[in-house]
């Protein structure tokens, strides 16, 4: 089926460009809230479902004998800027598992963001995995690989190699989450490499859905899973810089909002969230794979579903409907939800 539009792009007053895509909204019993376009086509989740991903972290017994901090288990769920908090943040986790960044397998990346940039070159350095935006998340997988290592017996820096590949234990324990949270079999999908290089699982946006609705209520998970993603989440919200950075939409939105909201962006045009206060999980993907695109929609997402004061109402409005400039700092156009996304989650 073809998916509608989603979001538009206005210049002036005038229709520019449009982003289709489809979105669901679901309680932890797997019910649909809302919904628009095709919601059971599988999709690669990339970055959006970290949080899943870092479940091992805590269950493994690892965030515990390595005494992690709100920040740490919050970067573990992160797609961050690279920003100095960052980088410092990651090593500082794979010191305390007595490993440094050499164990990291995601690759070096320089950051995206300029003024990150401008920092780096302003203090001469050079960019490593540290930056990688993945490197939270990775620092958490070399924690566990720690971890198992003690219960195998072997050495961690030997054990921790090759923790990318699908049939290491540390990706046996992630994939086993994933499969749990989402009730997915993931033999049965298609497989592709993420950009940092460990596996990702083509899923339906229903079933991510259901698995960010468990992630907030502990529903439909074993009481270890549950009680981790609890903790998961309230690191995030107690360190939300963290998951992202400066000028973020996650990072903004959970600042915001704190517990109310547990949301992640994931690469091409892909975003999941939970509202743990109902009960619902939220799994979107824009069919163009534009960030821009996925942000507005959750934005719209949020506005619709959560109960919202009068500075979250402001803060929303500026990521729901955000203004186009021009180099000259002229506001040319908008972006908003269409109005078939505002009529599908009226109520």
């Amino acid at each position: 089926m073809s998916n509608p539009i989603l979001v538009e792009v206005l210049r002036g007053s005038t229709l520019e460009s449009a982003h289709s895509g489809a979105f669901v909204v679901t309680d932890a019993d797997g019910t649909v809230v809302a919904s628009l376009g095709d919601i059971n086509r599988p999709v690669f989740p990339r970055s959006a479902i970290k949080v899943l991903q870092a479940l091992p972290l805590v269950t493994s017994g690892a965030a515990d004998r390595l005494h992690l901090s709100d920040a740490e288990l919050s970067i573990a769920c992160a797609s961050h800027n690279g920003e100095p908090e960052h980088v410092a943040t990651a090593l500082g986790m794979l010191k305390k598992a007595g490993l440094d960044v050499n164990a990291l397998e995601c690759g070096t990346q320089w950051p995206a963001r300029e003024m990150v940039l401008r920092g780096m070159f302003t203090r001469h350095e050079q960019a490593g995995p540290a930056h990688n935006n993945c490197s939270g998340k990775h620092a958490g997988f070399v924690c566990v690989a720690c971890q198992l290592a003690i219960a195998h017996g072997s050495d961690p820096g030997e054990f921790a190699r090759g923790y990318v590949r699908a049939d290491h234990p540390v990706m046996k324990e992630v994939s086993a989450a994933l499969a749990a949270s989402t009730d997915t079999d993931l033999s049965r999908v298609p497989v592709g490499t993420d950009g940092c290089s460990i596996p990702t699982y083509a899923i339906p946006l229903r079933q991510l859905a259901l698995a960010f609705a468990r992630v907030g209520t502990g529903q439909g998970l074993s009481a270890e899973r549950a009680k981790a993603a609890r903790r998961l989440r309230q690191a995030v919200a107690r360190a939300p810089f963290m998951v992202g950075g400066t000028a973020r939409f996650d990072t903004l939105v959970m600042q915001q909002l704190g517990e109310r909201v547990f949301c992640k962006i994931g690469a091409e045009g892909v975003y999941c969230a939970s509202f743990p206060e109902l009960g619902f999980g939220v799994a979107l993907k824009i069919d163009d794979g534009t960030a821009r695109g996925a942000e507005v929609a959750m934005a719209a997402l949020i506005e619709a579903f959560v109960s919202l004061n009068e500075a979250d109402t402001a803060l929303l409005a500026t990521l729901s409907t955000p203004q186009l400039k021009n180099w000259n700092g002229i506001n040319v156009g908008s972006l908003r939800a269409s109005e078939g996304l505002r009529r599908a989650v009226a109520h």
